[in-house]
């Protein structure tokens, strides 16, 4: 077993690397275009914790990777990914496109209860659980993939405290019915046209928006300079700084009040991750926006597949077996999701793109949105993106949401 946390860093990144330098091999792109890079940062970690490569010290909430992770870059990927919100380039794209989205967001919020207590109904043990083994903790962490992405998943998890074998199980759940999912929307990107005949859908407004786009880029997208990467870091870190000089002033006032702890009003993490995206949401406002210009977003990137790939150092596959009723959970859970996206589109006659890329970055975050955006056009990737950093600007919220409806409906 490996305890060296440089030596586990050193494979985490090679990981990464790996993945994305093969991703570009014309021979493998029919493999890429099954299993997506970001199962594969999940996945692979995972599988070699599963095989017993790492000593169980560097993949526990206490090991320093993950510490540093957690504290650090989480907040920071946060901060930068909500700094690049485009909410005019939203704007044109129309109402259907951020209404499609939120109905995806309200079919989680409403489909996690629904599902833990449907689940309940024939099988209690399965979502029931007490203290750091309550199944409606890990569950919420999905919701929080669900909502946002990697980081708000990692946030919730902070806030909740699920336990390790929890966890695992939970993350298993959110890649394997996420994947599958994001499956099912690009086969349907390729269906488009017979979809929107059939919801009598206008799709103009997307090709509008594609070509400014394209411009947009091409006009302001330029090389950073060693100034732009040290003031992106500095952002982030900056902020990610002055976040935990208010956790702890805020949590030790807090703490006096114990019927808060029960809605972990009085987690460190609470406070950090809501400071760090309110932040970056009004910094978006700011000239600072243009940061995204020299690759803030990229940044934000490289901190978020680091998360990514420490939480599937977690996952312990092995681990599923001693709850398979999860994905039960899961799949009426998403299941659900789908018919309100559904059912939005329809009332709102939405051609299938704003289906595929608001119900995607809702559950994929802005590591898989782009992928079923550009799988309509490669030049609307950023339109998921978009939709997902709005997405990661309300997911801790409405992960927070989920998780206490969820412990509302296993009790």
């Amino acid at each position: 077993m490996i305890s060296n946390y440089a030596v586990v860093l050193g494979i985490l990144c090679a990981v990464l690397g790996l993945v994305f330098y093969t991703s570009t091999f014309p021979s493998l792109k029919k493999f890429y275009e099954l299993v997506p890079p970001v199962l594969l940062c999940y996945f692979i970690p995972g599988l070699l914790t599963t095989a017993g490569v790492f000593a169980p010290q560097v993949v526990g909430d206490e090991s320093a990777i993950y510490q540093v992770v957690s504290q650090y870059f989480l907040p920071a990927t946060l901060v930068l990914f909500t700094l690049s919100m485009d909410l005019k380039t939203l704007k044109r794209l129309g109402l259907k496109t951020v209404m499609v989205f939120l109905a995806g967001i309200v079919g989680v919020v409403i489909g996690g209860p629904l599902a833990v207590w449907i689940v309940k109904q024939f099988s209690p043990a399965t979502v029931g659980g007490e203290g750091a083994d309550a199944v409606w903790k890990g569950l919420a962490t999905i919701a929080g993939s669900w909502t946002g992405g990697g980081a708000n998943q990692a946030a919730l998890k902070e806030i909740f405290r699920p336990s390790e074998k929890l966890f695992s199980q939970s993350v298993a759940v959110d890649i394997i019915i996420g994947e599958l999912w994001m499956a099912v929307m690009i086969y349907g990107a390729g269906k488009a046209l017979a979809i929107d005949r059939l919801f009598k859908a206008d799709a103009s407004a997307i090709k509008d928006v594609q070509v400014q786009l394209e411009t947009y880029q091409a006009q302001n997208e330029r090389i950073p300079q060693l100034r732009d990467l040290l003031m992106i870091l500095g952002l982030g870190l900056g902020v990610t700084g002055l976040a935990h000089v208010v956790a702890d002033t805020v949590v030790p006032i807090l703490k006096q009040y114990p019927v808060l702890e029960r809605f972990s009003l009085t987690s460190k993490v609470f406070w950090i991750i809501s400071f760090a995206t309110i932040t970056g949401i009004l910094l978006s406002f700011t000239p600072l926006r243009q940061l995204e210009h020299v690759g803030a977003s990229r940044i934000g990137s490289v901190f978020l597949y680091i998360l990514i790939a420490t939480i599937g150092l977690k996952m312990d596959l092995w681990a599923i077996a001693d709850n398979p009723g999860l994905f039960a959970v899961g799949i009426i859970w998403i299941s659900i999701h789908g018919l309100f996206v559904l059912i939005a589109a329809r009332f709102l006659n939405a051609p299938f793109f704003f289906m595929a890329v608001g119900s995607q970055a809702a559950i994929g975050g802005p590591a898989s949105a782009p992928v079923v955006a550009a799988a309509f056009h490669p030049s609307l990737a950023p339109v998921g993106v978009l939709l997902a950093i709005l997405g990661y600007a309300i997911g801790t919220y409405c992960g927070y949401l989920t998780g206490l409806l969820m412990q509302w409906a296993a009790y």
